[in-house]
């Protein structure tokens, strides 16, 4: 039985919460033997009281991980001199350091959620959003500049590499999936902004070259201020979405707002060798200790981890148990006894993951 060493490191605000909640759950659906855990610090809180947001030993155990689980990063007001947060560094030092270049973001509607598109059901919005996440411009982030307190400039960056290889990514997971809920067929969207820039009309070039190599996916495009129209007129349309790294930035979250919120999202950073995984939430500070949290988008990033690391090792158990995790969330929310504050109940960040582990028994 093989036994895997997974680095976590829990952050700011509620991120400690949803960590914990993560780990019970993938404890409970793999047994006790086959995860280690290892808790490093780091994050804003960090930063706070030493000048540092990842640590030399939270950095060189991740490095060394079979993965990488991640509760929340940053504090309002906690910021390096230029203005920018300083928690986000927790997790973009590993995005870049080790090339997590696909985010990917799951945007599904569980059973006995209310979505905000109210003649959408569970079973018609199910799609997801794969972000480059190492280039567009937010790869300017810290190289930006102003000049003179009169102008300042960021550059939009995207590669012929970067491009095709988040497609393929793209299209990988449109070829295990079922196709779009409205008609089944494998459609990979690529959203930009190819009728006004060039890099992204260099960006819809490439993407659509990757797409060609798969016959059984249809290739799809849409400019990214039409795409937020139609996340919201036809959600059941979209299979897998592709994107620049800013704009899915910001269609993921709505996305996540059109299945009840930042809460139920789940996300990925993977790349060829090193995955990190976290909600798609921020560290909400109003209500960290409160056990008020909803660790539903932390848990099922776990489930993820799990799908991610047993197809990399060829691990049919930690797939499996990915699935199982899957199904007992939804199971959970459909009795109604996992709706915290956020999704109108009352359930505490404990309740609800004690009703996803008596789900998974």
């Amino acid at each position: 039985m093989s036994k895997y060493y997974i680095a976590s490191i829990a952050g700011d605000g509620i991120g400690p919460e949803v960590n914990a909640a993560a780990i019970q759950v993938m404890r409970e659906a793999c047994g006790e033997n086959i995860l280690e855990f290892q808790d490093l610090p780091g994050g804003a809180n960090y930063y706070k009281s030493t000048g540092v947001v990842v640590p030399n030993e939270t950095y060189d155990g991740c490095v060394k991980a079979d993965a990488i689980l991640h509760g929340a990063a940053g504090l309002p007001g906690v910021t390096y001199p230029d203005g920018t947060e300083a928690g986000n560094d927790l997790h973009l030092v590993f995005r870049f350091d080790l090339d997590l270049y696909a985010n990917v973001r799951p945007i599904k509607l569980l059973k006995g959620i209310r979505s905000p598109l109210l003649h959408y059901g569970d079973k018609q919005i199910n799609y997801v959003i794969v972000r480059e996440n190492t280039e567009g411009l937010y790869a300017s982030r810290g190289g930006g500049i102003v000049l003179r307190d009169e102008l300042a400039a960021d550059t939009l960056l995207i590669t012929k590499k970067g491009a095709e290889r988040v497609a393929k990514v793209a299209c990988q997971i449109a070829n295990n999936r079922n196709g779009a809920p409205k008609d089944g067929k494998r459609r990979v969207t690529v959203c930009d902004k190819a009728n006004i820039l060039r890099s992204y009309a260099f960006f819809r070039e490439k993407c659509t070259d990757v797409i060609s190599k798969y016959s059984d996916i249809e290739a799809d495009y849409a400019y990214v201020d039409a795409m937020t129209l139609y996340m919201v007129q036809k959600p059941d349309f979209y299979d897998v979405i592709v994107t620049e790294n800013m704009f899915g930035d910001i269609i993921s979250d709505l996305g996540a707002a059109s299945i009840g919120g930042l809460g139920l999202a789940p996300s990925a950073e993977i790349g060829d060798n090193h995955a990190l995984f976290q909600g798609a939430h921020g560290s909400a500070p109003d209500i960290a200790g409160k056990n008020l949290a909803n660790p539903i988008a932390t848990v099922l990033s776990g489930a993820m981890l799990l799908n991610w690391l047993g197809t990399q090792r060829g691990d049919e158990q930690l797939i499996a148990a990915s699935k199982r995790i899957e199904t007992a969330v939804e199971q959970a929310t459909a009795t109604g006894r996992a709706m915290t504050r956020d999704l109108g109940g009352s359930s505490s960040c404990t309740d609800v993951t004690l009703e996803i582990c008596r789900q998974l028994k």
